[in-house]
């Protein structure tokens, strides 16, 4: 790879919702591209990226999968991202480290929930996008409802570039608005890429592609400087100023290209391939990356933050986005930003803060692996060797170090107690948690300090689901399994001023004395209206701040404070919660000058905001999710019952016609808020309910206030339903 040009590579994902066909998008990639000689179906069980046995069984995307392959003299590192909301933070991950991606849409389904969110993680990194409008055979499949559904809510600019031939079941290619070409595909769609046939544009479709083709200029014209001055002066934009128009909007975002087909019957691909390489940009058309120089963030905002372009011969500066155990050893994913790197070579872990050997260099395939001699900057490789490295660890040049922003992990919302059925597999039930949350950042194991029992905490209920499946089939272990329940919060609902709390301790060695001044008042909730992924760690929803004066307090005393306020934030006093979403500011205190030290104050504050807390009037909050439930409209009475039983508010409704080819269905969608504790088996209350025809999908919203029955019984697991 390393004798391609860095303008010939493209790093992208490929994000949607569940069912939309991502992974059957990517193995028709594989097929196009010549990576792979037959097609995997994802009911079969024969794709290349969902390789994991669950992934096989469930039918479903579970963990993101890197490929690659080559179009048109390119080379396309491609990773497969999952569908399902309990496994956002491998799309978190794979976003931190791709340059463009490809969203897929059901033509009939439009923007889905899961559609919206992984859209939102791509806008805050600023990925470029195109967006492929899938399932164009479905009945009930309709390009311009799924665009306007992309305009209404997720509020691009889309650039339609294609115009379906045929509806439904007889869709069989496309119009090329940008080069005014027919392109089709034989009727069985078992057509190889080289079997696409292209044409003129029918005659029944030439007034409507010279229409679109207009409404297509005029959309470029009024974002794009250059194209509006052609065609002011012209009145029609030419084709190579069309497309270098789209390339430029779809890299600034102003603009989303929007191309059409049906994967499944192999219609759409190629076109799709060529828009990959002509509009999402390549590592020399993204801005070089930034860290900082040694990770504490001092470097921020100062001017003086490292950064690296993307060249070969600059210093090595690589990203680990993912951690994974193999047969073939402990596999490290890396993006190379900058500088190169070979076997044997001894690079320096920035995270670590240690040197690190690579062995081996990998260019990955999903569960298959070719050896390389060396990676460049813009590659996707995973290397064998490194013992510390974990996913956001950054590998640097020892004489040039920096260190890269990590990807962001969400706080886990579900957990549930595990115990080994062997009392002699103990420890190797703590082995194999070690392991997993190596593997994932968004699974936590800990030991519940009252009971004693080994605590699991994820995403979701599937997320902990897989978890416990991955550590029976790898490690061969026996495994009882609790009920699941939420992770509740709190925070303050009124604080309180003036708090004093002083720390004197003589006790025949060197005395500790601490005096310190508290205010405490709340934040906004935290998560009202955030998405997955929006919190880092207990002490998220925190700010502390400081208004002594006079020098009452040093400076290095109050980070002291600071440190100990978040040490109290661990366990609340309503419930031993973590607490969230308040404001502390140290107002005053006072010093000894033998007795006082930064262990002094750091107890001070962590026991004076305990304190402190306690006077506070506190709210229990509890994770709340927005629900979108699908079903036959005889079914949508009793589906609206049930939510109000679970405590949820309806907050929209819809019909639509969808189905398979040659046959249609009038479906409802009723979208509620609902909170999490309320959604524990709700899967088969609602097949039970509409006779195995009902599905639903969550996005988390955040935290709300919980009802005062349920404050009151937090933390006891809320049952199953």
């Amino acid at each position: 790879m390393h004798t391609n040009p860095l303008a010939a590579v493209r790093n992208l994902g490929v994000l949607a919702h569940v069912d939309a066909g991502k992974t059957t998008v990517t193995e028709r990639i594989l097929y196009a591209t010549g990576a792979t000689h037959k097609r995997g179906e994802v009911h079969d069980g024969t794709t290349v990226t969902d390789f994991d046995p669950q992934e096989r069984d469930r039918g479903i995307t579970i963990f993101a999968a890197a490929v690659s392959c080559t179009w048109d003299g390119h080379r396309i590192n491609l990773i497969d991202t999952p569908g399902h909301i309990d496994f956002a933070d491998e799309v978190e991950r794979s976003l931190r480290v791709l340059d463009g991606a490809v969203a897929v849409f059901d033509a009939v389904a439009g923007v889905e929930p899961q559609s919206e969110s992984v859209w939102r993680q791509a806008d805050r990194h600023g990925v470029p996008r195109i967006a492929f409008v899938n399932k164009m055979d479905r009945a009930g499949a309709e390009l311009d409802t799924a665009v306007a559904s992309i305009r209404e809510r997720l509020h691009p600019v889309p650039l339609v570039v294609q115009l379906p031939i045929g509806a439904e079941d007889a869709f069989t290619g496309v119009v090329d608005l940008v080069r005014l070409r027919a392109l089709t595909w034989t009727d069985d769609g078992a057509a190889a890429a080289s079997d696409v046939q292209e044409g003129p544009v029918p005659d029944d479709l030439r007034e409507e592609t010279h229409r679109r083709r207009r409404l297509l200029e005029e959309a470029v014209a009024e974002l794009h400087p250059g194209a509006l001055e052609e065609f002011c002066a012209t009145g029609s934009l030419g084709a190579g100023t069309l497309a270098a128009a789209l390339r430029y909007l779809t890299h600034s975002g102003e603009g989303v290209v929007v191309l059409c087909g049906s994967a499944y019957r192999n219609r759409g691909v190629e076109p799709l391939l060529d828009a990959v390489i002509a509009y999402l940009p390549s590592p020399l058309d993204v801005p070089p990356v930034r860290g900082t120089h040694d990770g504490d963030g001092d470097g921020a905002g100062d001017g003086d933050e490292p950064q690296r372009a993307a060249d070969p011969a600059a210093p090595l500066a690589a990203l680990a986005f993912k951690v994974n155990a193999t047969s073939t050893g402990r596999l490290t994913y890396l993006r190379l930003y900058s500088g190169t790197i070979e076997k044997g070579d001894t690079v320096w872990d920035a995270t670590a803060r240690r040197t690190e050997r690579i062995g081996r260099i990998l260019r990955v395939r999903a569960d298959r692996h070719t050896p390389l001699d060396r990676a460049v900057a813009g590659d996707i490789v995973a290397v064998v060797g490194l013992k510390s490295a974990r996913a956001g660890s950054t590998l640097c040049a020892s004489f040039a170090p920096l260190v890269l922003e990590p990807p962001g992990v969400a706080e886990p919302v579900v957990s549930v107690a595990l115990e080994a059925l062997r009392g002699t597999d103990t420890g190797r039930l703590a082995s194999a948690l070690a392991r997993l949350v190596e593997e994932d950042p968004s699974l936590v194991a800990r030991t519940d300090r009252e009971t004693g029992q080994t605590v699991l905490s994820g995403m979701g209920e599937l997320h902990l689901e897989v978890a416990v499946e991955k550590i029976r089939l790898d490690r061969g272990l026996g495994v009882n399994v609790g009920r699941p329940k939420v992770s509740y919060r709190e925070t303050v609902g009124r604080g309180v001023s003036g708090f004093v709390y002083r720390h004197v301790k003589q006790d025949g060695g060197a005395g500790q004395f601490a005096h310190v001044v508290l205010d405490v008042e709340p934040l906004d909730i935290p998560g009202s209206g955030s998405g997955s992924g929006s919190g880092s760690g207990s002490g998220s929803g925190f700010e502390f701040r400081s208004a002594v004066v006079g020098g009452r307090v040093p400076r290095e005393y109050v980070r002291a404070v600071e440190a100990g306020c978040r040490d109290a934030l661990v366990e609340g006093p309503s419930g031993g919660h973590p607490v969230t979403g308040l404001r502390v500011t140290l107002t005053d205190g006072t010093t000894h000058v033998k007795d006082s030290s930064d262990t002094a104050f750091r107890t001070a504050g962590r026991f004076g905001l305990r304190d402190a807390l306690r006077a506070c009037a506190m709210v229990v909050l509890e994770p709340v999710v927005e629900v979108t439930v699908t079903v036959p409209e005889d079914a949508v009475g009793g589906v609206l019952g049930d939510l109000a039983a679970r405590r949820g508010r309806v907050t929209g409704s819809g019909t639509r016609t969808g189905g398979t080819a040659g046959t249609a269905a009038v479906t409802t969608t009723v979208t509620a808020t609902v909170p999490l504790a309320e959604l524990f088996g709700y899967a088969t209350r609602l097949r039970s309910r509409t006779q195995g025809r009902g599905t639903f999908t969550t996005r988390p919203t955040g935290y709300a206030p919980a009802p005062a029955p349920v404050s009151e019984s937090s933390p006891a697991s809320a049952s199953a339903r």
